[in-house]
């Protein structure tokens, strides 16, 4: 079993920055990492992703050139630093984990094995 415990999630105005953590609660593992939002009344998107036995990510072209994905293995973590942050970028924030050697499906929800609860951003303008 994979937990995920997102942190790091709040309130800022446009332009800000904030860091997302998600703590695995795994030792190692072969996952692809993901993180995914929901704003109201839309669908869950895809906004990155890395593959935890490599250097491989991957990126939601909404989010290109503003955010960052890393993990520190050592510490279980994977992390999602949001910069330039726009009032679009408000959302409900996921962390996710699919039990895979790659991430050729990084974008799909229902690919991922275990989720975390979430953490909210706002962005104000």
């Amino acid at each position: 079993q994979v937990q995920l415990v997102e942190s790091g999630g709040g309130s800022v105005q446009a332009g800000g920055s904030l860091r997302l953590c998600a703590a695995t609660g795994y030792r190692k593992i072969s996952a692809c990492m993901g993180w995914f939002r929901q704003a109201p009344g839309k669908e869950l998107q895809g906004v990155a992703s890395i593959y935890t036995g490599g250097s491989s990510v991957y990126y939601a072209d909404s989010v290109k050139g503003r955010f960052t994905i890393s993990q520190d293995n050592a510490k279980n973590t994977v992390y999602l630093q949001m910069n330039t942050l726009k009032p679009e970028d408000t959302a409900m924030y996921y962390c996710a984990a699919a039990l895979s050697l790659h991430c050729s499906s990084w974008y799909t929800p229902g690919w991922y094995n275990y989720w975390g609860q979430g953490t909210q951003v706002t962005v104000s303008s």
